[in-house]
């Protein structure tokens, strides 16, 4: 699972916004995020969460605390 991927899926899993702290956290234990194979997760979770703010596929509410859009919410 790429960074992106882990963090939309910990955001809908959770249902609320998130740190990115905690975001990288339920990923590593949850297993979406691997810090063996993936390397640097810290910032490539990072840019993958900026790059999606930017694309509209998360809405950063805070400083690195991010939701999911109001219209993806189950």
């Amino acid at each position: 699972m790429d960074y992106l991927d882990a963090a939309l899926t910990v955001l809908r899993e959770e249902n609320t916004a998130l740190h990115w702290t905690v975001v990288q956290d339920l990923a590593l234990k949850r297993g979406y995020l691997d810090p063996f194979t993936q390397p640097d997760i810290r910032k490539n979770l990072l840019t993958a969460l900026a790059r999606a703010a930017k694309e509209g596929l998360v809405v950063k509410e805070g400083t690195g605390v991010y939701a999911l859009p109001p219209e993806t919410h189950p």
